[in-house]
């Protein structure tokens, strides 16, 4: 199947009414795993590799693994290099193949936000490849906290920087383990009517499957980044496979049943954002 940008996907989704999942990939069991998901379900996904995966894994290496992947896939699938925070990890993602980056400047003041994502944007936009931005900040569940996306920061900086999805805080939080009902609809609701780009919730793992599906189907949220209930499938499938095999050495025998795992999660976390007729 034809690689995607983000973009692509997230047009669709605009006219289908639903939104894509962003799958944060860690390994290769991973990725291998949210594949054959999204096959499963005939519906396109993300493949993300953020900072944790990009400090393990070199970038160039995670972009022949995600083509690779995506090149074998019945659906479109694109290729995201998620919460860069420079210039130089962008680039470095867009020269190895990455079809998608996001360049957070969220930490930034807004003019340096802009100017940051202007130059991104500037460096993508001829590569065809896609670029997200975040406003205001998506704090952490046992960190730092968040600050609310403002309306007219995200109407400034869509129109100054032309990216194409926009990532935003308006009760999400990044590594919640537990499903909470922390979005609050009037913060989007005002960032909605502030905007026209396509908008994503980062740390969808703590929103509940019937408020994600809600986002997704009533509302301008197209891009769901879903990793630590993923994470908490796979340790719990790696944890069941070494105690079933204690005398085991072998890390492929010891790590396959995660796959299993992972994708049975990620199928229900696509499906459950998808077309109203399959969700």
């Amino acid at each position: 199947m034809t690689i995607a940008t983000m973009r692509q996907l997230l047009d669709a989704a605009e006219v289908g009414r639903y939104a894509v999942a962003g799958l944060v990939v860690l390994g290769w069991e991973d990725a291998v795993a949210f594949v054959e998901a999204a096959d499963e379900t005939g519906l396109p996904i993300i493949l993300q590799a953020g900072p944790g995966c990009r400090r393990y894994t070199p970038i160039p290496v995670l972009a022949r693994m995600f083509r690779h992947l995506a090149d074998q896939a019945r659906v479109p699938i694109a290729c995201h290099i998620d919460h860069a925070t420079t210039l130089e990890e962008c680039l470095e993602g867009i020269e190895h193949g990455f079809t998608s980056v996001m360049i957070d400047g969220s930490s930034l003041p807004l003019a340096d936000n802009i100017a940051l994502t202007q130059r991104v944007v500037s460096a993508a936009c001829p590569a065809g490849v896609s670029v997200e931005g975040e406003v205001g900040f998506v704090g952490y569940a046992e960190g730092r906290g968040s600050r609310f996306t403002a309306p007219e920061e995200a109407s400034r900086f869509t129109a100054e920087t032309g990216i194409d999805a926009l990532a935003i805080s308006v009760g999400n939080v990044h590594l919640q383990q537990e499903k909470t009902d922390g979005v609050n609809f009037a913060a989007l609701g005002a960032v909605e009517a502030a905007t026209t780009v396509p908008l994503v919730m980062h740390g969808a793992s703590g929103i509940p499957p019937t408020t994600r599906k809600l986002l997704a189907h009533q509302h301008r949220v197209r891009k769901f980044n879903i990793g630590t209930e993923l994470r908490q499938a796979f340790g719990t499938a790696l944890r069941k496979s070494l105690a079933d095999q204690p005398s085991s050495f072998d890390r492929i025998e010891l790590l396959k049943p995660t796959i299993a795992a992972l994708r049975a999660a990620a199928r229900d976390a696509i499906t459950g954002i998808g077309p109203a007729t399959l969700s």
